[in-house]
């Protein structure tokens, strides 16, 4: 009885295996596409990080929903944001944005570095 029930197991898991073979090549597709997306929102965090103070100001300023973010804090939002801007991670604000608003911050971090 036991052997008969290993083997049935075994059997089994034999039969699923090609259908769990398809859902992890689905899952990896779908994490490729995820990554993605996450390599630009981490890549324009790092080239936000890497502006001087004024042009990354310029930047935020320029994007009403991160101006927003900021300014709900008043000055001193701004002020814990100048001190800490090289090392905040930005990218979750970033995904945050639609895609109009991600391209446009695309433009204006390429061309605060474009000035540099």
């Amino acid at each position: 009885m036991r052997i008969s029930s290993l083997f049935l197991l075994l059997f089994l898991s034999i039969l699923t295996l090609p259908t769990l073979a398809q859902s992890s090549a689905d899952r990896s597709d779908v994490q490729a596409v995820v990554d993605g997306e996450d390599v630009d929102s981490r890549q324009m965090s790092t080239d936000l990080q890497r502006l001087p103070w004024k042009p990354f100001k310029a930047v935020i300023e320029a994007v009403p929903k991160l101006a927003s973010d900021v300014n709900a804090y008043g000055p001193l939002g701004w002020q814990f944001v100048k001190e800490n801007y090289k090392t905040y991670d930005w990218k979750k604000k970033i995904d945050k944005l639609d895609a109009v608003q991600k391209k446009q911050l695309a433009e204006l971090i390429k061309n605060a570095k474009a000035a540099q």
